[in-house]
């Protein structure tokens, strides 16, 4: 149930917090748990996750343990075990960074003094410690909304707040990008220099996405784009997720025939290689998924695409990178909200080699 990294002295505040839902909403806790980390003391932390997102959970070097949470569907004698977990762990606080009935119960149950989670639904009667956010506004990005709890939280624990901290919210250790990108190289048959583009042309079965028709156009775009502004002939490394190889090789195939440098982004031996792999790109073009958010810790240049309603715009959930290295389209709002191939591919063509062919100069520089 458990998997431990670090040891806490009894005087360590012991943080439980639960991000238990989608990949890419996991990615964005990361800058929360960056902020209750840098507090002083530095608390112990565990994270509640499912066991989708348990490798790349313990990869993060702000999370101390891991804690598998079976899901609502879960058998009794699995969530008594759950119960049993976090009854032992003795936590100090319950941060909730999205709420819901179960977790509420359970937190209350599990005898946890502080119990902190956003203002919503019936869950909330279950904390003793609420947040007003309105998030159903989407006035502001979801990883902003997850680092106003951890402030909250550092508060009500009258723990003394430590420095920002700012991208990558993943850093990587000195040289591992470079040989991951030698090894990936070898790998392919590639040169390692250049602009390595990563294009994740599937949607993780939930977000609105491109069609691989219109990334084939988008790429050979900006391929013509970037060698007309004097920059090397990039490569795109197509990735895929579950159940995705089928339109992962037909795009590939497409780009190879029209004149590009592509490649298949080798099998991954897990989530978690897959994770990490994402450091050796230059750039992570895709729709709002899991992988993008990856690369948006690591602070790899992200080119986002987005429908225009409310819940699911580029401002919700902007990649946590710095904003310089964030690109973001969408059709127009209105009646094409959701319509991707309303989205302006021309501009974002441009816009991408601009970015691509000025981040080339500067590395070589």
């Amino acid at each position: 149930m458990t998997s431990t990294t670090a040891t806490a002295d009894a005087s360590t505040p012991r943080l439980l917090v639960v991000r238990n839902d989608k990949l890419g909403d996991f990615m964005l806790a990361w800058p929360a748990l960056a902020t209750l980390k840098a507090a002083r003391p530095a608390p112990h932390i565990t994270a509640l996750v499912p066991s989708y997102t348990a490798p790349v959970a313990r990869l993060c070097p702000w999370i101390d343990e891991v804690i598998l949470d079976p899901g609502d569907e879960a058998p009794k004698a699995q969530q008594r075990q759950l119960l049993a977990s976090l009854r032992q762990g003795h936590f100090t606080a319950l941060l909730t960074l999205f709420s819901t009935t179960r977790i509420g119960w359970l937190g209350l149950r599990a005898g946890i003094p502080l119990r902190m989670a956003p203002a919503t639904k019936w869950a909330q009667l279950f904390y003793n410690r609420r947040i007003t956010q309105r998030r159903s506004r989407s006035d502001r990005p979801e990883y902003v909304y997850n680092q106003q709890l951890a402030e909250a939280m550092v508060e009500a624990l009258a723990l003394s707040p430590g420095e920002a901290v700012r991208p990558p919210f993943w850093p990587q250790p000195e040289g591992d990008r470079e040989q991951r990108r030698l090894a990936l190289a070898s790998q392919l048959g590639l040169a390692s220099t250049g602009s390595w583009i990563y294009l994740h042309p599937g949607s993780g079965g939930s977000a609105v996405n491109l069609s691989p028709d219109a990334y084939a156009q988008l790429a050979q775009d900006v391929d013509r784009r970037m060698r007309q502004q004097g920059a090397t002939q990039p490569h795109w490394i197509v990735t895929a997720g579950p159940g995705e190889d089928a339109v992962a090789n037909t795009l590939v195939a497409r780009l190879e025939s029209a004149g590009l440098s592509a490649r298949r982004l080798p099998p991954a031996a897990g989530l978690a290689d897959f994770a990490c792999s994402i450091a050796a790109a230059d750039a992570f073009v895709a729709g709002s998924t899991g992988p993008l958010h990856i690369a948006g810790c690591l602070d790899v240049i992200t080119v986002g695409f987005y429908p225009s309603h409310r819940s699911a715009t580029p401002l919700r959930w902007q990649t946590c990178n710095a904003p310089e290295h964030r690109l973001a389209f969408h059709p127009p709002p209105g009646d094409q909200a959701r319509d991707m191939s309303a989205v302006d591919l021309d501009e974002a063509a441009a816009a991408i080699a601009a970015t691509l062919v000025d981040a080339d100069r500067r590395a070589t520089s």
